[in-house]
């Protein structure tokens, strides 16, 4: 019996593990076979692998070569093992070395001539193999730069399969190869460009903004078409900090498993996501019929996910997002699986008055009932809301605000960040003991502890308003969170009563 063994990585949602790929030859009559709950996928790789074998000049054994893929029970998607299989194959052969194949993870699809083809989750896929102990891993060249961003682990791009026998000390003749380059994929989205002071009149929400990244809090803007909804929503990224090593890793990784391709240097902006109002609880959270996919909420992670005309999205997909907004996590259940992805984002939600949009705008004549408005909102749904730290009443901007924005300075965009990295340095070092690191994070029991709890006069219109069944319990806590991120623009050490009255004010808004 000749038998040859390596490794290759498993990829369930952004969770791996090793799978051991292990190629047994015999003396029967010619043919692959794949073991080891392979998909369709993974399972036309045995016509794949002999083909490209056989087409780079280094063919497969003649026998019966049987592959299996360890632990038999973990289910295996996609073409990533290609590049294993094959060389699982030529070391039951003695065409390469075994012990050198045995030290090296292999991550690779194979085209039929041979070449490496770049596949989707490389980053996340050599970020666990890092984790779980592995000091080499074999990647397609065109993925090579996209692996190196990992440190710790030591990349070595290939071009072929026959570049990779030779690398593994098989005896072949080296030649040259036009690689494969990874597809350049361009993307929607609305261009984070803009600068704060682009907006005018809109002062409440200006600073709502600055409330919301300095606390990494959910908001809601309601207003009529025009009011400058999506500009503020769009100015919201520009004034977030820069993501750390740690948070740059992780959009890379979400980046790279969603096909979008990941640059060669990681991505320090936030991401923004604005998906439209069609878009599918799947397309929403995540999902697939065979390889589980993140959707929108979980591509937004440490930037901002903005629903424009959020009471168009249908029901199901909105209250979706109510346990994403509470855990930072989606979990994509499957019959034999569950896809954990991390989905710490920041909701924006944008809504006309009413289903015409001008009801409460000066000169305008609203022509829908009372009851069509209350149900048009109410497609927000109350737990929804409830979660929703931040609710700004947007107005038209009026000829006065516009020549008053000629005679005025307003904050711009490297004011704003700069404030708002100063407040979360401050809502950091307070935090230092605890494990958050903003106050949207913060748990109700940490708030009202004695030792971080704001003066009783502070809490006083709070304690109204819930003795009055204006905020629940949850609302309250809320309230309090963002009272702190106030605190934190303004520079103080804890809330005051002006910081509690505007955080109850961001948090109910307007009468409407």
């Amino acid at each position: 019996m000749r038998l040859g063994r390596t490794r290759a990585m498993a990829l369930i949602g952004m969770q791996g593990s090793f799978v051991d790929v292990e190629a047994d030859i015999s003396s029967q009559l010619p043919g692959l076979v794949i073991i080891g709950l392979p998909d369709a996928a993974l399972l036309q790789a045995r016509h794949r692998v002999r083909a490209a074998a056989s087409n780079c000049g280094i063919p497969l054994d003649g026998h019966l070569i049987t592959v299996n893929l360890s632990p038999a029970a973990l289910p295996k998607h996609g073409c990533s093992f290609d590049l294993a299989i094959a060389l699982a194959c030529l070391a039951a052969a003695g065409d390469v070395v075994q012990e050198s194949i045995e030290r090296v993870v292999h991550i690779g699809e194979l085209a039929l001539d041979g070449r490496l083809r770049p596949v989707a989750g490389i980053l996340p896929a050599v970020a666990e193999a890092a984790r779980l102990g592995a000091e080499i891993v074999m990647v397609p060249v065109a993925c090579a730069a996209e692996a190196e961003l990992v440190s710790g682990i030591r990349v070595v791009g290939v071009s072929d399969l026959r570049e990779a026998a030779i690398w593994h000390g098989g005896a072949f003749d080296a030649r040259p190869v036009d690689p494969i380059a990874a597809a350049v994929l361009t993307e929607p989205t609305i261009a984070a460009d803009g600068d704060l002071s682009d907006v005018i009149g809109q002062d409440d929400a200006v600073f709502a903004l600055q409330v919301a990244a300095a606390g990494r809090h959910h908001a809601l803007f309601i207003g009529p078409p025009g009011a400058g909804k999506t500009m503020l929503a769009d100015r919201l990224v520009g004034i977030l900090p820069d993501l750390d090593d740690e948070a740059a890793l992780e959009v890379g990784a979400i980046r790279s498993l969603s096909g979008l391709g990941v640059p060669s240097s990681l991505q320090r902006r936030p991401p923004l996501e604005t998906p439209h109002h069609t878009a599918t609880a799947a397309a929403m959270i995540g999902g697939g019929s065979g390889v589980v996919r993140p959707g929108s909420a979980v591509r937004a992670g440490h930037g901002v996910l903005f629903l424009d005309e959020a009471p168009e999205f249908p029901a199901n997909v909105l209250d979706a997002l109510r346990q994403p907004l509470e855990s930072g996590r989606v979990a994509i259940h499957r019959a034999n699986t569950v896809a954990s992805f991390p989905a710490r984002f920041q909701l924006v939600l944008a809504a006309n008055p009413c289903p015409c949009g001008l009801y409460g705008v000066p000169r305008e004549t609203c022509t829908c009932p009372p009851a069509a408005r209350r149900r048009y909102l109410a497609r927000l749904s109350g737990p929804l809301i409830d979660r929703i730290d931040i609710q700004v009443q947007v107005r038209r901007v009026s000829a006065v605000h516009v020549r008053l924005a000629s005679e005025q300075s307003r904050a711009t965009t490297a004011d704003a960040r700069a404030r708002v990295q100063a407040a979360r340095a401050a809502a950091r070092e307070r935090l230092a003991t605890t494990g958050w690191a903003t106050n949207a994070e913060v748990s109700g029991r940490w708030l009202r502890a004695p030792a971080n709890r704001p003066s009783a006069t502070a809490l006083a219109p709070l304690d109204r308003a819930l003795e009055r069944g204006q905020i629940t319990m949850r609302g309250y806590d809320r309230v309090l969170r963002v009272a702190w991120s106030v605190a934190d623009l303004s520079g103080a050490t804890s809330p005051t009563p002006a910081h509690v009255g505007q955080a109850l004010y961001l948090r109910r808004g307007e009468d409407r």
